[in-house]
């Protein structure tokens, strides 16, 4: 089985075409997951011998389309199993492709030689305590009990660095639908260093996403922050909502929260976008009761905006700092 993990090469101001160039890959196979803001799992299963090429070919080819249909280049990682594609695709250089060999002996080279963060789910903290102890590079945690692993870790966490050093991959390519999902970007003129700014572009995004999905009658439960910077390289963080919301200040809380979690230190930010994702109809959506009277407030007044905004524009109403 051969998988391909895609990463197109979208500007700040051009998530909003990843839906077509998903749909060049859905040319190839119809097993596809959306990786929001610019990315795809595709399962190439089958359809090497149907085209009749290689996976390199394949590449290739997804490449050529993009580039003629979408004027978009991409990179592209390839393996027997989503955890090897998406470890090939961060060696991959800007429009080429990777490819891990399924032969076992050379996919436990490779592994051996990547450092521990390069595994799918180890985020930062995870790696500086396996570094701590020495545990840098996959071989070493590899070659690491599982008991010491589980210890430095959890039970979990343990269990499944342990399989995935071993070269296990249980991952799968889970078909879903981006189209279930609002985008709202907001790119800087120039790379900017103002954290005041950053945060008013995230009220911005916030305030746009929440007015569409009362548009369309409409709740998420997910939002996920992306934050592109100078060098071209991008952050994305998601969070699950307490409930699923349609407000723009819980929108705006829950992208402040995300952000100030990033950390960013004079980080020079090219563009940030927000997305909300696991859209339902609002009528089925639950929620929990309040008896606190501002919030009661600030829903009736947000119903009036909305209305004023249908009728004279989409910046009829809008916070006050967002006026200049």
């Amino acid at each position: 089985m051969t998988i391909l993990c895609v990463r197109f090469q979208l500007p700040p101001t051009s998530e909003a075409a990843l839906p077509g160039l998903l749909g060049t890959l859905e040319e190839f196979t119809p097993v596809i997951e959306a990786l929001p803001p610019d990315g795809a799992l595709a399962d190439l299963r089958g359809t090497e011998r149907y085209f009749k090429r290689d996976v390199e070919e394949m590449a290739s080819l997804i490449r050529v389309r993009a580039l003629a249909w979408h004027g978009v280049d991409c990179v592209i990682g390839a393996g027997p199993g989503p955890m090897f594609a998406r470890m090939a695709l961060r060696e991959a250089a800007p429009g080429t492709t990777r490819v891990v060999p399924e032969d076992p002996c050379a996919l436990a080279e490779f592994l051996a030689e990547q450092p521990v963060r390069a595994l799918p789910g180890v985020g930062t903290a995870t790696a500086r305590t396996l570094c701590e102890y020495g545990l840098d590079s996959v071989g070493k945690v590899a070659a690491a009990p599982l008991s010491t692993l589980q210890r430095l870790t959890s039970a979990r966490t343990g269990r499944e660095l342990h399989e995935m050093a071993q070269g296990i991959d249980r991952g799968r390519v889970v078909p879903n639908a981006v189209s279930r999902s609002l985008a709202a970007e907001r790119p800087f003129p120039r790379d900017e260093l103002d954290p005041d700014l950053h945060r008013r572009a995230l009220l911005s995004a916030a305030e746009e996403l929440g007015s569409r999905l009362r548009a369309l009658e409409k709740v998420c439960r997910t939002l996920s922050l992306t934050v592109r910077y100078a060098d071209r390289s991008a952050t994305t963080r998601s969070r699950t909502l307490p409930e699923p919301t349609a407000h723009s200040s819980s929108l705006t809380d829950a992208a402040y929260r995300m952000y100030e979690a990033l950390g960013l230190q004079r980080a020079r930010v090219r563009g940030i976008a927000l997305r909300a994702e696991g859209l339902d109809p609002a009528e089925r959506a639950s929620y929990q009761l309040t008896f606190d009277p501002v919030d009661e407030k600030v829903r009736r007044v947000e119903e009036v905006a909305d209305r004023v905004r249908a009728k004279f524009g989409p910046r009829a109403v809008m916070p006050g700092s967002l006026v200049a």
